[in-house]
């Protein structure tokens, strides 16, 4: 009688889906995949590692500009590492853009360019873990894996009205996916559960009247969807401070310097800063300047991480072009294509507004 009533409910969704799914470059739509067209396991997992803790309007154009400039995995693990931080720069999270560059690599000298095809294989690469492998495996090459982010957490954790406050309540959660998943269109199953909570089970305000789960919805029966999931109370998130030196030569040219690969934006490009982290504050006068100028004050920026808020004194000095051991000077002119995460770029407009406006 259960398995009778999660095939219904997975018959309910993949017809939903089948008139309702979202068209999205790296997707095969469920009329393509019918007439036989196999989802590109590259794209999948380029998609999936770009869009954790980032939206689909956001990915879009990285997507697109990342297979222009590597069309095929092995083309992305022969490219140089600057180049693909250049490329991921302003989508965030930049340990995605090191672990992504590794895991091609992976792909292309253990496994002849060619994807794993089982949750097993793919999470012994490097950067995949459950997520991303249940993913990969389930779209790309059909698998029974149960998918679960937290489009599907939402939608799960109504569906079941769950209690129990997240994270703990996840296994529980994954245990209802796993259930529900079909043999038939596992794939399909797992981009509609996402698509459920992308556009119809959102946050707030619910389309309820919308959705193939409505009559079987135990958060609606309890008339309070918006409840769950149920989330622990959060911790308020430190602030931490710093600042920012932009020197700027008479020619228009920048100081830059890359940052060291491990932590924290590694392997980024910065204007000098100060030695800031998510635990402790860095300095924030002119006695912390790369070199003696006369630095002028130019406001300041905020930037939210995960784990904490950065506020960042920004100072602006014109000087000389002088020798540098650990960095070199940069034309405005090119900054945009450097691999200058948000937060720099924040602080760079800052001290000169028009740096990053087209001509």
């Amino acid at each position: 009688m259960l398995q009778t009533i999660h095939i219904t409910h997975a018959q309910k969704l993949l017809t939903w889906y089948d008139r309702h799914h979202r068209e999205l470059p790296w997707r095969v739509s469920p009329a393509a995949a019918k007439a036989g067209k196999r989802a590109d396991p590259y794209h999948v997992w380029l998609s999936e590692v770009m869009l954790q803790q980032t939206t689909v309007q956001a990915v879009k154009p990285y997507f697109a500009k990342f297979l222009t400039l590597w069309p095929k995995v092995t083309d992305l693990a022969a490219a140089p590492v600057e180049d693909v931080m250049a490329a991921w720069a302003g989508l965030g999270y930049y340990a995605r853009a090191r672990n992504l560059k590794k895991c091609a690599e992976a792909v292309a000298a253990e496994h002849g360019g060619v994807f794993p095809d089982t949750e097993e294989g793919l999470r012994a690469l490097p950067g995949i873990g459950d997520y991303t492998s249940a993913a990969v495996s389930a779209i790309a090459f059909n698998r029974q894996s149960a998918v679960m982010d937290g489009n599907v957490e939402r939608v799960i954790s109504r569906l079941y009205a769950i209690d129990a406050p997240l994270p703990g309540s996840k296994p529980a959660m994954k245990a209802r996916v796993a259930e529900l998943t079909p043999t038939d269109r596992p794939g399909d199953f797992a981009q509609a559960m996402m698509d459920l909570g992308a556009t119809i089970c959102t946050p707030k305000r619910p389309a309820c009247a919308l959705c193939p789960f409505r009559d079987d919805c135990l958060a609606l029966a309890e008339h309070d969807p918006e409840r769950f999931p149920v989330k622990a109370t959060k911790k308020e998130k430190p602030v931490r401070f710093g600042a920012v030196f932009v020197a700027v030569t008479p020619e228009g040219e920048v100081l830059l310097r890359r940052r060291i690969d491990s932590g924290l934006l590694g392997g980024m490009t910065e204007v000098p800063t100060t030695t800031w982290t998510s635990r402790i504050d860095g300095g924030t006068t002119t006695d912390h300047a790369p070199f003696p100028a006369a630095w002028e004050a130019s406001g300041s920026v905020t930037h939210v991480f995960t784990h904490f808020e950065l506020r960042l004194s920004v100072f602006r000095a014109k000087t000389e072009r002088i020798t540098t051991a650990d960095g070199w000077w940069e034309p405005v002119a090119n900054l945009e294509a450097q691999a200058l995460p948000t937060v720099m770029k924040k602080a760079i407009t800052q001290a000169i507004p028009l740096a990053f406006e087209k001509a």
